[in-house]
């Protein structure tokens, strides 16, 4: 009899597997591959960079000098000077407060009321279709609609406002926007009202993401509809609520448009928020110098707050 052949395995070595899979990354094909994703990739990169990478670079740089809209140039050196005018201005952290004080009143039901109206919406079997083109609708509106609609609507004597203030049982008084009190609220529930379907449209597509299959079978264990929400929905939309409250922050924080266009920042300067003072320094006074550092001290808030939420977000590595 002949014996069998002996089969041998001979040893790989990791670096010649190392070596082979380098060899492999760097094919033609891969090759091919980045550069394709490159020049995808190349539009908006170029738009990022002439819109946004470079006039933040020129606003910073810009904070450090006298610039003057009148003249041509830098202007002289000033170093922090700008930024110690603008926290020893009172307007600037009247401004602030008012900004901060809009983020408060918009963020909190802008959340909520989306969640909630996205939960109902996504129980429905049919007509799904046209609350979502009812919510969502004026989202795609330009903002100077929604301002002269929503002053129409607050207006004394002819708007919708007074007049179910009357029906509940209310004096109307000056207005909803010409008092100081009230006219930051007013300024609230019309943005409330305008950009709630955008956090809609995500939730629900957050929720439409979550199987039905786990909503049967808890239904079939015997739980609530309060259960399903607090032990099903809530927990498998922690990306999304991060997601949301962090845009609607900073959405909030950079409010101007209404503003302006509702109140111009009155009455007196109750509802001047810092994107209008800094509208108002750079091309009113000609001073883009202190312009530009108010424009890098809202900046600063903006992403010290989301630095803050990511922070809280994070998921406790020790407790894994």
């Amino acid at each position: 009899m002949t014996a069998a052949p002996v089969l041998t395995q001979t040893p790989v070595s990791p670096v010649s597997t190392i070596g082979s899979t380098r060899r492999a990354r760097r094919s033609p094909l891969h090759q091919h591959d980045a550069r394709a994703g490159w020049l995808f990739l190349a539009p908006f990169g170029i738009f990022y960079l002439a819109f946004l990478i470079g006039p933040t670079i020129d606003m910073l740089v810009t904070s450090f000098f006298n610039t003057s809209l009148v003249k041509p140039g830098l202007g002289s050196f000033a170093g922090f000077a700008n930024y110690a005018e603008m926290l020893s201005r009172p307007d600037f952290w009247s401004a602030m407060l008012a900004t901060l004080q809009f983020t408060l009143y918009t963020v909190p039901p802008l959340v909520v009321v989306a969640f909630v109206f996205a939960v109902l919406t996504n129980r429905m079997r049919r007509g799904q279709w046209f609350f979502r083109l009812a919510f969502f609708l004026p989202f795609v509106l330009p903002s100077a609609t929604i301002s002269l609609i929503w002053t129409f609507i607050f207006t004394p004597g002819t708007g919708l406002w007074p007049l179910v203030e009357s029906w509940v049982g209310i004096t109307p008084g000056a207005g909803m926007l010409a008092s100081p009190n009230t006219a930051m609220i007013g300024i609230a529930i019309a943005t409330i009202w305008w950009t709630v379907g955008f956090n809609f449209v995500l939730y629900l597509a957050g929720l439409q993401e979550i199987p039905r299959e786990l909503y049967e079978a808890a239904a079939v264990d015997g739980a609530t509809a309060w259960e399903q929400i607090r032990f099903i929905t809530l927990p498998l939309l922690s990306r999304t609520h991060t997601l949301v409250l962090l845009l609607q922050i900073i959405a909030s924080l950079k409010i101007f448009d209404q503003v302006y266009l509702m109140t111009g920042g009155g009455p007196g300067i109750s509802t001047q928020v810092v994107l209008q003072l800094v509208t108002g320094t750079g091309f009113t006074d000609n001073r883009l110098g202190a312009a530009s550092a108010a424009s890098v001290l809202l900046f600063i808030l903006i992403l010290v707050i989301a630095v803050i939420r990511q922070i809280a977000t994070r998921p406790n590595r020790s407790e894994a």
